[in-house]
């Protein structure tokens, strides 16, 4: 079964990440007390348009991140590491569910309504954060590249919890 298995928010940029059994989302905006809550969303990018606008642009959406348990635990064992889900600054830690293969697609979280945008790959930032005497930023970015989870756009409001279950058989 595809769901949520943890929710994380940051008040700020480089922030520590704070753990939630549930948050509030709203559309076009985000996630209540995040970073990126109130991003603006770009004219072409709304639930019925078919552009994909990409993080590099400044109107990039950045409404809720998501990464696959699996794709970390991958990653952990891979490097001998023990990284904890929060390290990694996304939103929501999910378990059973293919992430790349929602870029473009309509799913659902719950009953919030969210449409993927692009991959979140990792940046310097999560490189630098993570990296050890013995393993490097660099190394940390490249065993985290097309594992790093997924950007969406929020397309309704609501709350989200840990335990909804992740639809992708949206019509």
């Amino acid at each position: 079964m595809s769901e949520i298995i943890s929710i994380f928010t940051a008040p700020a940029s480089r922030q520590p990440m704070l753990s939630h059994d549930a948050v509030q989302v709203k559309q076009g905006q985000g996630i209540v007390g995040d970073r990126y809550y109130r991003a603006r969303l770009p004219r072409t990018a709304t639930a019925s348009s078919q552009t994909i606008v990409r993080r590099n642009t400044p109107n990039a959406i950045n409404h809720i991140t998501f990464i696959e348990e699996e794709a970390l635990a991958l990653f952990n064992q891979e490097l001998g590491l023990c990284v904890q889900a929060a390290a990694l600054r996304r939103n929501l830690l999910t378990r059973g569910v293919r992430l790349n293969a929602l870029v473009g697609q309509t799913f659902s979280v719950g009953d919030i309504m969210v449409r993927g945008i692009e991959l979140s790959e990792p940046c310097a930032v999560i490189g630098q954060l993570l990296q050890t005497q013995t393993i490097s930023a660099t190394t940390i970015i490249k065993s985290l590249h097309l594992r790093g989870g997924l950007r969406a756009e929020i397309l309704s409001s609501g709350i989200i919890r840990t335990g909804n279950h992740i639809s992708t058989d949206i019509q």
